[in-house]
């Protein structure tokens, strides 16, 4: 659960040999932070991983950006030479002022804007994932004006239920995501896409979830693309070059969960593309994927200084002992979305004193500002202490918001005994700053 330069030796948590109560004096609290050679090597293991397994099959690695990404991140994705995958205006432009190149991005949403559709034709990304027949005209239309012939992927629902969060589930039918093989909305697609010069068809893609643990949803979403995929060379004469298998590898939040590292699924989906393609009569596409949450995820952690302890009666006499802290649902929204579980210690000293029965919980107006439904945490926990969460490093600052206008943290990269603001902490005068008197 905690980076790998991560120490709690002797009650203290410490980063890169920097102890918690240093970094929340010099940074103040609630605060992400990021181990950036954690965040470096993780990235590598999963390019080098796919290079290794898939040697001249391997497509790309894709960054996730949704999962988090500032200026300084993407400079650390371009440094690595990985691909990232966006799927805003917005990240797109993080992604450009990172010097990412074009030519490694990768272009998401189920509802892309004109605008956004004609920056990311006009900026020359490598490719754009296609989501509804709408886009099909409006790339098309793009590529047209901008004189260019652009390459673009079918996102495609296989019609698999994995085993994950329904919020966070999206390869089954029922959702807003893709084209469905089982209804025929995929092929209607390609036969959309062919219609126009502009758009050169590349091969499709899937994405089944996120948090997702083992290889058996992946092995059962490449035998259903492949088989689309052979599909198309029956009817066209030729074959789709490159297979994208999108990515929700799972991560470890709490104590009995584990991590899943390249090496745990890449072989088994490398079997699986040889075992579909072996079947289908198809040579082996490039093979890319798009891990987010399983880079950075396990690289970053909260820490939050505690403001209120109170005890509260339940269940029949029931101690529970709710401890606020000074961030909250607007730092870390899973829990309230998810029913996310996280763990938590507290960070500046050790303590001997019998557990209690803990709710860690945030300062918002909302009786569902909760960060740890329950945890068994030292009773002597009080104003003033630190606690840390360790494994918010995704969808932990990408969905912070400003509920009761509270600021949203910093994130700060610590590496080699260094610690550096790569995101700073909003102030009242950003709160104030989209405001407009009369």
């Amino acid at each position: 659960m905690w980076s790998k330069n991560a120490s709690l030796a002797g009650g203290t948590l410490s980063l890169a040999g920097i102890p918690a109560a240093q970094l929340a004096k010099e940074f103040g609290t609630p605060t992400f932070f990021l181990d950036e050679d954690a965040y470096r090597a993780r990235a590598l293991a999963w390019h080098d991983g796919l290079q290794s397994e898939f040697g001249t099959y391997a497509g790309t690695v894709y960054y996730a950006a949704k999962s988090f990404i500032c200026t300084a991140v993407a400079q650390w994705i371009a440094d690595i030479g990985i691909g990232i995958d966006v799927c805003t205006g917005g990240e797109l432009a993080v992604a450009l002022n990172g010097g990412i190149d074009p030519k490694k991005i990768e272009v998401h949403g189920n509802n892309k804007s004109v605008a956004e559709i004609d920056r990311a034709v006009s900026v020359g990304v490598k490719t754009i994932v296609m989501d509804s027949l709408f886009e099909i005209e409006r790339v098309a239309a793009a590529a047209r004006k901008h004189g260019v012939r652009q390459a673009v992927m079918l996102r495609l629902t296989p019609g698999i239920e994995a085993h994950t969060h329904e919020k966070i589930s999206t390869a089954h039918e029922d959702v807003k995501f893709g084209f469905s093989i089982a209804s025929g909305a995929a092929w209607a697609a390609v036969e959309a896409v062919t219609t126009h010069p502009e758009l050169e068809l590349l091969g499709v893609h899937c994405h089944i979830g996120s948090q997702i643990f083992g290889s058996e949803a992946h092995e059962i979403a490449t035998d259903r693309l492949i088989g689309f995929m052979a599909k198309y060379r029956d009817a066209y004469g030729k074959e789709l070059p490159e297979l994208d298998l999108g990515g929700g590898f799972g991560i470890a939040y709490i104590d009995g969960d584990v991590t899943v590292e390249p090496s745990d699924v890449l072989p088994q989906i490398h079997e699986a593309v040889k075992k579909a393609c072996a079947q289908h009569n198809l040579a082996i596409p490039l093979v890319s994927l798009e891990p987010g949450r399983n880079i950075v995820g396990p690289t970053m952690f909260t820490l939050y200084e505690v403001g209120t302890v109170k005890d509260v009666v339940v269940d029949g006499g029931k101690v529970r002992k709710y401890v606020s802290v000074d961030g909250g649902m607007s730092d870390n929204a899973r829990t309230a979305l998810y029913d996310a579980e996280y763990t938590a210690v507290i960070a500046q000293r050790n303590s001997t004193a019998p557990l209690a029965l803990v709710r860690l919980v945030g300062k918002h107006c909302e009786t569902g500002d909760i960060i740890i439904n329950e945890i068994q945490l030292p009773s002597d926990i009080a104003p003033g202490d630190l606690v840390a969460t360790p494994a918010t490093g995704a969808y932990g600052r990408s969905m912070a918001s400003n509920y009761n206008h509270v600021p949203r943290p910093p994130v700060v990269a610590v590496k080699d005994g260094k610690a550096r603001v790569i995101v700073r902490r909003e102030n009242e005068a950003d709160l104030l700053s989209l405001d407009v008197k009369e």
